[in-house]
């Protein structure tokens, strides 16, 4: 194995590269088309209009890119190989010396660009994104120009429980900020006593910490009640932006710097953390799971047209790869119902997939 690529291997990377690309493009733009389908039905309330739509749509092609590489990334690389067997240039290349090893080596590194490029897109661009298009829906339905706003948040840190009646996330210049009004924070004794209550009127999240502004503190002791008021006031908590507006953002939706604070928030809590850690261990194996997938799909790709053809092999290729996407789920959905380690439940179907392409592999290749 030589440690440069030659001519061949730069010919079938690029094209493998070039089908999935096609493929890809493909199914983003069908993808693309059902999703403006989907807002068009909510077209027309408050300032939600066509335009409004439109860059909906534009701000979670990221996110879209990300959920169908996978799929693209398998047919495509099935598709290139089928057609490249087909002409006979698959037996060619193997005829001056290239054995079924190394185009699958050239394979997974062709694809591994891709698969890296979207692993950046999915901590980056996808997440940005989608919070982008979320906030842009929620202002024009409801008439404010807001970032985002929520109610109703409750959250714990230690024995403090935070409530506050609205929120939004605030921005000026390149300084951007999470500020919640109306805040209630409740301190409990270990015994469970209200030990003081703190109302203000403004908490805002910035880099330093909490401020709380217009603070009114109720301290409750045995045989008295003290009040007492200040404008200004730090609370030093480890409870941060992230971890508290993870509680409205859609999990899937986060990047995994994001997920790994929010499970880290809800562990130290005391509260349930499965969801969280599903999708953030979804996003480690998520590059092990393209790249295993795509080379376990390889075999269906060579051997003789005579064995049922280019449009056999692919449908076989496509079955085998929703089997292992079916198997996966399905043990993720048990690792959260049984409360078994998610990265088991992730990494044993690809184990699983692994071993039997690797049967079929020394098979095709006797």
């Amino acid at each position: 194995m030589m440690p440069f690529p030659k001519i061949h291997d730069l010919y079938l990377g690029r094209t493998v590269l070039g089908t999935v690309l096609l493929t890809w493009a493909v199914l983003l733009g069908l993808d693309m088309m059902l999703a403006m389908v989907s807002e068009f039905g909510n077209v027309g309330e408050g300032n939600y209009g066509i335009v409004e739509a439109l860059v909906h749509v534009l701000y979670t092609v990221p996110r879209h890119a990300y959920t169908l590489f996978p799929t693209a990334a398998v047919i495509g690389a099935l598709m290139a190989l089928g057609q490249l067997a087909a002409t006979s240039e698959l037996t060619a290349l193997r005829a001056i010396g290239l054995s079924r090893r190394r185009m699958t080596i050239t394979v997974g590194v062709a694809l591994s660009l891709l698969t890296a490029l979207m692993v950046v897109n999915g901590e980056t661009l996808a997440p940005w994104g989608q919070r982008r298009a979320d906030a842009l829906k929620a202002s024009s339905r409801s008439n404010d120009l807001i970032v985002a706003r929520y109610s109703g948040v409750w959250a714990r840190e230690g024995a403090i429980i935070l409530n506050a009646e609205g929120g939004e996330e605030r921005g000026e210049g390149g300084d951007r900020w999470l500020e919640l009004n109306d805040v209630r924070l409740y301190e409990f004794e270990d015994d469970g006593r209200l030990k003081s209550l703190a109302l203000a009127k403004i908490a805002e999240h910035r880099p330093g910490g909490w401020l709380l502004r217009d603070v009114t503190r109720t301290t409750f002791q045995p045989n008295a009640v003290t009040q007492a008021r200040v404008a200004e006031e730090r609370w030093e908590s480890q409870l941060d932006a992230t971890a508290l507006s993870a509680d409205i953002d859609r999990p899937r939706y986060l990047s995994a710097r994001e997920l790994d604070n929010a499970v880290e928030y809800r562990q130290r809590n005391g509260l349930d953390a499965s969801d969280f850690q599903e999708h953030y261990w979804g996003r480690w194996f998520y590059p092990i799971n393209v790249l295993a997938l795509c080379l376990a799909a390889i075999p269906f790709a060579f051997g003789s047209l005579r064995s049922g053809g280019l449009g056999k092999r692919l449908f076989i290729g496509i079955v085998f790869a929703l089997g292992f996407w079916l198997l996966q789920t399905q043990f993720v959905k048990m690792a959260s119902a049984f409360k078994f380690d998610f990265r088991l439940a992730y990494a044993l179907p690809t184990a699983i997939m692994v071993g039997v392409s690797m049967l079929l592999f020394k098979k095709r290749s006797g």
